[in-house]
């Protein structure tokens, strides 16, 4: 099973999502990596006696074995940045993870907004989210959250009660249902919607975890509200995201007698798009038209396309901005000729286009 090796590969300590697909560039698969590991291969930048003993205990195996039956159990599964459905604007943020665990089915085109704010949000604050989330998916446009209390769970309902697509990015195991009080939201989700996680299964909803989902709820999306956000809040760090990755950052005005409001009312102040109705998210977006009913209408959608694991490399080189040939083969683990052969097929897919002087960037 395909699976098996890439869930091995990622346990093997001291393999993160960056040495991952190092060794997916060099050996193509994960259980060539892993083979190569166990024989001693070292020559890598990162490799290290310590994660080569690691590969040799088999103390992965044991591992992606059970992980493996357990995501049969709860009827999830895997997708790699391998596979025609792996969302590509992940390509464009720091450390994209290998794989991401999976309920429910990722909406097929690309325009999407994360909508984020604080979990002890004011009744104003759950009625505006509410509206904009469903306007929002009324539209067409994907609503991302992160299943937390108050104003994320208000921005997942909204796009349901709307029928239109929303995506749950999740601070812990995909097995798990958090907050508790979220079960029928978490089932309405795997049902109507998707809810993803690069978490292993299990994984408690640890504060640690949470910073690093919001690099995801920002990946996901062409731009980011903020509702009701306090001065030091997660929100803050999925807008600081949004803003290092090149996405619009918006913020919905709040009260300056209440303390949740003070994040994103500064948000304001520091040049985020202030929102009182939807057409101000509307207008940022590709594809937007006055008076269209439906965003889908006017946006012109790329297929699918699924990648080798040496052109994910190159893609993701690409994603973060457009290179020169040389500048493309100096950074990778490939040839030039592999390197050309690559850029080729890429073209061909609709992933990449060529930019006059022998410059790349993504479609």
């Amino acid at each position: 099973m395909e699976i098996f090796h890439w869930i091995g590969l990622k346990a093997v300590s001291g393999v993160g999502s960056v040495m991952f697909r190092r060794l997916l560039e060099r050996f193509d698969t994960p259980d060539a990596a892993l083979d190569a590991l166990c024989a001693g291969f070292s020559d890598l930048r990162g490799i290290t006696a310590a994660v080569i003993e690691s590969a040799r205990s088999g103390e992965w195996k044991r591992f992606a074995e059970a992980e493996c039956r357990k995501i049969e159990e709860c009827g999830a599964r895997l997708i790699t940045f391998t596979d025609a459905a792996y969302p590509k604007s992940l390509f464009e943020i720091p450390d994209p993870p290998p794989f991401l665990y999976l309920r429910g089915s990722i909406p097929g085109h690309a325009c999407a907004v994360a909508i984020v704010g604080s979990r002890r949000a004011t009744s104003y604050g759950i009625l505006v989210t509410n509206r904009l989330a469903g306007e929002l998916a009324g539209r067409g446009v994907t609503v991302v959250s992160g299943m937390a209390r108050g104003i994320d769970t208000a921005a997942h309902k909204g796009a349901l009660a709307a029928g239109g697509p929303t995506i749950g990015v999740l601070g812990c195991g995909i097995d798990l249902v958090y907050p508790p009080e979220n079960k029928k939201l978490f089932s309405e989700m795997a049902e109507k919607g998707c809810l993803v996680s690069e978490f292993p299964l299990g994984t408690l909803p640890l504060a640690e975890n949470f910073p690093r989902r919001n690099r995801i709820i920002s990946g996901f999306s062409r731009g980011v509200l903020v509702v009701e956000a306090a001065e030091k809040s997660g929100s803050l760090i999925t807008a600081q995201y949004a803003l290092e990755q090149g996405r619009d950052v918006f913020a919905v005005p709040g009260s300056i007698a209440v303390h949740s409001c003070r994040g994103s009312n500064r948000l304001i102040k520091q040049g985020a798009k202030l929102v009182d109705c939807v057409e101000d998210i509307l207008e940022e977006l590709p594809g937007f038209t006055p008076g269209l009913t439906s965003l889908q209408t006017a946006t012109v959608t790329r297929p699918p396309f699924s990648l080798t694991p040496k052109e994910a490399a190159l893609y993701e080189l690409l994603a973060r901005s457009p290179l020169h040939i040389d500048g493309i083969i100096s950074q990778s683990e490939l040839t030039a000729g592999e390197v050309s052969s690559m850029l080729l097929h890429l073209e061909l897919k609709g992933a990449v286009t060529q930019l006059p002087g022998a410059h790349y960037t993504i479609s």
